[in-house]
């Protein structure tokens, strides 16, 4: 008797895995319901990954589960139907506090804001924003006693220098700003904005006031100390994609301004030395799974220095002190916040960051 070869490989049905040869092992045609020797019947798989679409968490291939997508209202057999956060739609999954955000320090200090002196950056928003930037340090301001109302507040760092005025180098139209972040903000899709404010030198009000003026109050996220952190994909397609915390409490409730210290904390800023840079609590509350890994150097004089940012945001300089700070604190850093974010590349380490799901993986290629 000839044994049965189906589809001619020289080896007979009874030990061929793959009667037919349509490249569906036997065993899978089975599970999928259809017929393994007839190489005309082969299993539906849209997206081509060799997994039949009824047993394919991910039917589509858009890297978001079936379940996902369906109960957010995503077909999931249309790979063109789905939603990307931060430029990946696997992003979407990740919850806030896993996931880490290159984030500018002073962003608004920069000369084509305007500023004359003691600048922290070389280009303002719009080049941050093009360039990977998704968390901003702001200091809103009054510029003086006598233009002190709710529409008067302006961004403007203030010298650590005695009987100065706040504004002394300059001082940047907080309103205009904002909107720019608003708009940018609104032309891109998925992607989630955190704003660390020092405000204590600006009434809730007025802070409040500015915000709900530029569009950025209707977008803020309200975060019940204690509960985990919503993914970004929920956070985008609700409509909550922005973070507002403040560095100084208020008496009264702003339930859309979140104390900083309650929900995040900081590790210790503005060293003289590479060396004397730490993962230890600065600020805060270290129990929190949101932190700010400050990764500045201040000249003598207490200012952003260019060169030294070029230092400590080398590539590999920043990496390594990402990932040791990863392991030392458990969690991996919600924000990493630079000084002239232009020297070096703090925004190629966040990518790398956000390709680990663990400091002890593999490091990915350089971006």
């Amino acid at each position: 008797m000839i044994p049965t070869d189906t589809d001619g490989d020289s080896q007979c049905d009874l030990n061929d895995l793959d009667d037919d040869g349509d490249s569906w092992s036997d065993a899978k045609e089975a599970m999928c319901g259809t017929d393994p020797v007839d190489s005309e019947s082969v299993p539906d798989d849209l997206d081509g990954d060799m997994e039949c679409d009824e047993w394919d968490d991910d039917a589509d291939g858009d890297d978001l589960p079936n379940d996902w997508e369906l109960e957010r209202g995503f077909n999931p057999m249309d790979p063109n139907d789905f939603i990307a956060c931060h430029g990946e739609a696997s992003y979407c999954l990740r919850t806030y506090d896993d996931f880490t955000f290159a984030e500018s320090h002073n962003s608004f200090s920069t000369p084509e804001d305007g500023i004359m002196g003691g600048i922290n950056h070389l280009t303002g928003l719009r080049s941050q924003w093009e360039g990977g930037i998704r968390a901003f340090m702001l200091d809103p301001y009054h510029q003086s006693e006598f233009n002190s109302e709710k529409e008067d507040v302006v961004f403007c760092h203030a010298p650590s220098l005695p009987n100065t005025p706040p504004c002394l180098f300059g001082s940047v139209d907080a309103f205009a700003w904002l909107r720019s972040l608003n708009s940018l903000h609104n032309n891109s899709s998925g992607d989630v904005v955190s704003l660390l404010i020092q405000n204590y030198a600006v009434p809730g009000e007025h802070l409040e006031y500015l915000l709900n003026e530029t569009g950025i109050l209707e977008r803020a996220y309200i975060h019940e100390l204690g509960s985990p952190w919503p993914s970004l994909g929920d956070m985008s397609l609700s409509g909550t994609d922005v973070l507002i915390f403040i560095q100084m409490e208020y008496e009264d409730n702003f339930t859309k301004l979140l104390p900083a210290w309650r929900h995040t904390w900081d590790t210790p800023y503005g060293e003289s030395s590479q060396e004397e840079m730490t993962c230890d609590l600065g600020r805060g509350d270290s129990n929190q799974p949101v932190w700010h890994m400050n990764n500045w150097l201040n000249s003598d004089f207490g200012f952003a220095d260019p060169i030294k940012a070029s230092q400590v945001n080398a590539y590999d300089t920043l990496l390594q002190r990402a990932l040791l700070c990863w392991e030392t604190v458990g969690n991996r850093p919600t924000f990493v916040g630079v000084d002239y974010w232009e020297q070096g590349e703090v925004t190629n380490v966040t990518i790398t960051l956000n390709k680990m799901s663990h400091w002890s993986d593999d490091v990915p290629g350089h971006p």
